[in-house]
This record gives structure tokens, C-alpha cells and sequence, in this order.
């Protein structure tokens, strides 16, 4: 609904256990992208949402996912500006129809993390499904409403954007135990997307923000299912 409170920066890095240190000699250094995190984006705030994104288009320039391939691979970011991504998670119907087109105004690539199983519950048992997986709802999202996006939203959003799973339910890390949780958490999510957009879904990201390094049984899944990036609280791993 709206941004975190500040654009918290989140390195790339290759060493999946940055120090301290070396996240300052980083930032000093502007070896950083941004990241905004945006959840549930209600046409009640576009206003809001059109000056926030239109305040870092002004001073960030958009990232890619090849501009952070680049950015990982050189340890140099190519761009006048620091990078910014705006990320919006769960795959909230108005995250399409609002977020996308704030975001093509003003020039910037957003990024959609999507939980895939969300998509395909029925719009009658979408309210409830929300409530029992973390998706917040705003005054808004009314019951019986379609508070999902659809897959034809999100191929047409990976032709301009950054359209990635966000899990299937919402899940955490600490939830996957068993074979039947990984495939249906981390590696049917990927086979979707990638079957709808035609791309490589390349990064991932777990409710709560849970770090790769955290579940050797988790990150060995991520790994197989073919992910490169994940998106954490308080930076972007590299999974290689």
C-alpha cells in the first residue's frame, strides 16, 4: 500500500555473508542499487503512489534484470544514477492496474513478485485466501471482488517489467520441510512463470524476508530450480 519508510540499500553480492564493512565501503563507494519495497497498491492512493515513484525517477535510474546481471558480474554500476527497484509484492490485481502504468509514466522498470498460487484461486475465495496467507487488504478489496491479478496480467507485465515468483502460498522458509513443500513452493512457481512470460524467472523472495544462507535445504532448492537472485530484508543475494 505504501513504500517502506525509507529506500533501504540492498547490495548485490557474491559473498552471501556481506560484513558490515563491507556494506559501508560499498554504499561509500556507490556500489549499491535501492530497493522500495510496495505491497498492496489501492487506486485510492495513486496520487500518492505517482509522487513517491515520480520522486525517484527524479533522482535513481531503472534497473533491469540485466543491468543487475551486469551490475553483479562487472562490480560496476553502468548508469549516470544509482539504480533503483521498486518492488511490488503478492500480485495484487491493482498492482497491475495502478502500480505498472505509475510506473510506466514515469520511467521506471518495476519489479513484481508474485505468489502464483494466489492467481489461480477463484475470485469468490480470494478474500479468504488472502486472510489466511499474509496478503494484506486495504477498505477497497471487497469480498467478491477479483483482488488478484490474472496470468494474461502478468505476461503482458514481464514485457516491460520484472514479473518473478513471490513462493506460490506466501511462504516462508521456515515452513518448507518436505519434498512436496520445495515443489510447491519453489520449483512449480518458476515452471509457471516462466511457461506464461516465455523468460527465465531469475530471483525469488520468501515471506518475512528470510536470507539465502538461512535453510542449506531451502537454498539447495532455489538453487536447482534455477534462481539467481533472492530478495531479502536487507539486501539482494547472489545464489551462485
Amino acid at each position: 500500500m505504501t513504500p517502506d519508510t525509507s529506500p533501504a540499500p540492498h547490495p548485490v553480492a557474491q559473498d552471501r555473508r556481506p560484513s558490515f564493512s563491507g556494506q559501508e565501503q560499498g554504499l561509500r563507494s556507490g556500489r549499491f542499487v535501492r530497493v522500495v519495497n510496495y505491497h498492496n497498491t489501492p487506486h485510492a492512493d495513486v496520487a500518492k503512489i505517482r509522487g513517491e515513484l515520480a520522486l525517484l525517477a527524479e533522482h535513481f535510474d531503472p534497473v533491469g534484470l540485466d543491468d543487475l546481471d551486469l551490475f553483479r558480474t562487472t562490480g560496476v554500476w553502468h548508469k549516470d544514477r544509482p539504480g533503483i527497484i521498486p518492488v511490488f509484492y503478492e500480485g495484487y490485481r491493482n498492482n497491475a492496474e495502478v502500480a505498472a502504468p505509475l510506473a510506466d509514466e514515469v520511467g521506471l522498470t518495476a519489479w513484481f513478485f508474485v505468489c502464483t498460487a494466489f492467481l489461480d484461486v477463484p475470485v469468490a475465495e480470494q478474500y479468504d485466501y488472502a486472510g489466511a496467507h499474509n496478503i494484506d487488504l486495504v477498505e477497497e478489496d471487497r469480498r467478491g471482488d477479483r483482488l488478484a491479478m490474472t496470468w494474461d496480467d502478468v505476461a503482458s507485465l514481464s514485457r516491460h517489467h520484472v514479473v518473478t515468483p513471490h513462493t506460490a502460498n506466501h511462504a516462508e522458509a521456515a515452513s518448507l520441510h518436505t519434498r512436496a513443500d520445495l515443489e510447491r513452493e519453489i520449483f512449480e512457481p518458476k515452471r509457471r512463470m516462466d511457461e506464461v512470460t516465455g523468460q527465465d524467472a531469475a530471483s525469488t523472495a520468501f515471506l518475512w524476508g528470510t536470507p539465502y544462507g538461512a535453510n542449506p535445504t531451502v537454498d539447495a532448492a532455489l538453487r536447482d530450480a534455477g534462481y539467481r537472485y533472492q530478495f531479502g530484508n536487507t539486501m539482494i543475494q547472489h545464489l551462485g
